[in-house]
């Protein structure tokens, strides 16, 4: 599935077997973005993020004031999938080795037992991951980039697929701790929800008076089903000419004074991957600049640190979107493919 759609014949494809993994790609991404719909009203856009995210096999990390369906977004995700999920609730007192396991001595065998952690699952779900102290925040960094934990020298696999999904309370509300900037480049994407509109904020109150909407969902993928989805995404094609507008994109960060820090390579590997994934999600094999410009600011804002100056001119909270933005506008997008 590495070609474009030409004059309605799917070309790179054997016709038989890939596009009936096409036709039920569609069926399974429409299933789940129903089901996290179900759930959380009127946020369609974040919807789409976060399964983009999944099929890139990235992380998702997810800050807004709480009360507005941050867990509950992360939980529709995991409902959706017929596969393990492990919930991680980050306070104070948290260790390092609750979330990634311990070694125990058995004295029957006489040997050493690792007894695995949480974050052995398909979906970890980290509720406030920022209530945590860097120390044991850190105790995610090589599951996250690695998909394995490494305790008392011995390496362990995780599963496949692997995500976390974590959420956080805006740093200026007490008892939190920002996220070291190694850790924060590990998520592929970082969104915010928001408060609902006026329309959804009435359907909440009239849809969920007696009824948890989380209970109405049930799993409409397994774990074989998103691996397989995966591999869709990754195969969807990506032309040097988009390509080049990536880096482009990337080194402008890199170059601005308005930036002190800029977004690494490891942005722009990650920039592209969920480009596939979400040009994929949108029924097509090849990507778009369009899906690049959807997700430059979810995939870069929260990796950059910005100059003093730019903050006071854009405002604190929004200043690397609002800089992105206008990246996004000086540099010329490829025309004609």
């Amino acid at each position: 599935m590495s070609e474009r759609i030409s004059d309605g014949i799917l070309t790179g494809f054997d016709f038989h077997t890939d596009v009936d993994v096409r036709a039920n790609f569609d069926v399974r991404v429409k299933e789940v973005l129903n089901n996290i719909g179900a759930v959380i009203d009127g946020k369609p856009h974040a919807a789409r993020i976060i399964l983009t995210s999944l099929l890139a096999e990235g992380h998702v990390l997810i800050e807004d004031v709480p009360g507005v369906g941050k867990t509950v977004l992360a939980k529709a995700l995991a409902t959706s999938i017929n596969g393990t999920v492990r919930r991680i609730q980050f306070t104070a007192d948290l260790l390092p080795s609750d979330i990634t396991g311990v070694s125990v001595y058995n004295p029957t065998s006489s040997e050493f037992e690792f007894k695995h952690g949480a974050v052995f699952a398909n979906v970890v779900i980290g509720d406030e991951i920022n209530r945590a102290s860097p120390k044991t925040q850190s105790a995610l960094l090589e599951a996250m980039d690695e998909r394995q934990v490494t305790v008392d020298g011995r390496t362990h696999q995780l599963p496949r697929p692997f995500t976390v999904i974590a959420t956080q309370n805006p740093l200026d509300m007490e008892g939190t701790f920002a996220l070291p900037e190694a850790q924060l480049d590990r998520f592929m994407v970082k969104i915010s929800l928001g408060y609902p509109d006026t329309a959804a904020e009435l359907e909440m109150l009239r849809d969920r008076n007696s009824i948890n909407p989380l209970d109405q969902i049930s799993a409409v993928v397994s774990a074989d089903d998103v691996r397989t989805m995966i591999d869709v995404a990754r195969s969807t094609h990506v032309s040097p000419e988009i390509e080049d507008y990536c880096v482009r994109i990337v080194q402008a960060t890199r170059t601005d004074p308005s930036f002190r820090l800029g977004a690494s390579p490891r942005a722009t590997l990650q920039l592209v991957r969920a480009a596939k994934a979400y040009a994929s999600i949108s029924g097509r094999d090849f990507v778009l600049p369009d899906d690049v410009r959807d997700l430059v600011v979810p995939v870069l804002a929260h990796r950059l640190i910005v100059a003093r100056h730019a903050r006071e001119a854009h405002g604190s909270r929004d200043a690397a979107g609002s800089l992105l933005e206008a990246i996004l506008t000086r540099l010329a997008a490829p025309t004609g493919l």
